[in-house]
């Protein structure tokens, strides 16, 4: 029996797939069953965070490296042992298709490059593992996942904390009824911004400390609920006038209400050091965690009736979190599981910053 050009078209597709897939990908039960990441930006959370994490992962290695500065490229490239051969620059990034050794990409360019370089990516057979916030406007985030869910590669936003035992024990103590009915959230993130910042320039940030640091607040409350919030306000301003601020907002404060009653209020600046934190208040208990945001240093603590008090330091070091960011995301490419984290949780607090900025009078991303 013949089969049709539909059937014929899906063989074709399967077969162009299989070839684009690295030998641990076809053969995940092999001796090498490290994922292959091509660094995409050389900068802070890169170089200083995860890179060196994959040092000391079970499924995650660096074997690219995609920068406009090749001086600079060549020197990470000699740490992490990269072959000149896959240093790429970003005029020839389309490339990385035919390396067999890059299995995913690690994206963390400034905010508005994160939609071209997944759909590129996507494009080009590999799977993608994006910087939050997701992008600058719902449009781009909903062309990020259509480029992933086309191509039938993974996409993973990086929202580490959602991994981090400390915040699982968090949200455990709450899903298990320990704080009893959930009244009220705090919550505050930010810091006193330099000058010269690409994250103060509306068209790399897309906007001040809500699309930085104050998406891990908004992020906290919808886990910490499980809930989406149903009704929302929200306030900015500039305080001091001395040009760090003149595209975008220095102070962003909000509030939600979720479904379930639960108020949140959250605060995020560029104009103070402000660690991160929350606090929760139920009607059997409270429970707050300083340093909450950080790459290390959480500190959970929690008073519930009857109960003895929790306080609980994480022992966890940097860049541990990206350890296992990073190796969940290569155990989901390897086994073919979806990741906790996938693109719709990015396009969901996208939609909810779109909500915010224009309860703040500013244009909707």
């Amino acid at each position: 029996m013949g089969i049709t050009r539909r059937e014929f078209s899906r063989a074709a597709s399967g077969l162009f797939a299989a070839s684009h897939l690295s030998a641990a990908q076809q053969d995940p039960e092999g001796d090498d069953r490290r994922i292959g990441y091509c660094i995409v930006g050389l900068g802070r959370i890169s170089m200083q965070h995860f890179m060196p994490a994959t040092r000391t992962s079970k499924y995650s290695r660096v074997t690219a490296l995609v920068s406009g500065h090749r001086d600079k490229a060549e020197r990470m490239a000699a740490q992490y042992g990269v072959p000149s051969r896959s240093i790429y620059g970003y005029e020839n990034f389309d490339s990385i298709s035919e390396n067999r050794d890059i299995d995913a990409v690690y994206i963390a360019l400034p905010n508005s490059m994160h939609a071209e370089y997944t759909i590129r990516t996507a494009k080009a057979g590999k799977h993608v593992l994006c910087e939050k916030p997701m992008a600058t406007s719902v449009a781009d985030s909903q062309a990020m996942i259509d480029a992933c869910r086309k191509a039938g590669r993974k996409l993973m936003i990086a929202y580490r904390c959602q991994l981090e035992p400390t915040h699982l024990r968090a949200i455990q103590l709450i899903r298990e009824g320990k704080l009893g009915k959930i009244q009220a959230i705090e919550s505050a993130n930010g810091f006193n911004i330099r000058p010269g910042e690409w994250r103060i320039t509306m068209a790399l940030g897309g906007g001040g400390p809500l699309m930085d640091v104050g998406i891990y607040s908004l992020n906290a409350c919808r886990y910490l609920t499980g809930e989406e919030p149903q009704e929302l306000r929200a306030y900015t301003s500039v305080i001091d006038h001395d040009g760090r601020f003149n595209e975008v907002e220095e102070n962003l404060s909000w509030t939600m209400r979720f479904p379930s009653g639960a108020l949140a209020s959250c605060n995020t600046t560029y104009g103070s050091n402000m660690p991160g934190y929350f606090r929760v208040h139920g009607s059997k208990g409270t429970m707050a965690m300083e340093q909450a945001f950080g790459y290390q240093g959480q500190h959970l603590t929690a008073q519930i009736n009857g109960e003895p008090p929790i306080d609980d330091l994480s022992a966890a070091h940097d860049p541990s979190h990206f350890v296992t960011e990073a190796d969940h995301f290569s155990d989901c490419v390897l086994h073919n599981r979806e990741p906790k984290t996938p693109g719709e949780e990015g396009l969901r607090d996208m939609k909810w910053m779109s909500a915010i900025y224009g309860a703040a009078g500013r244009k909707t991303l």
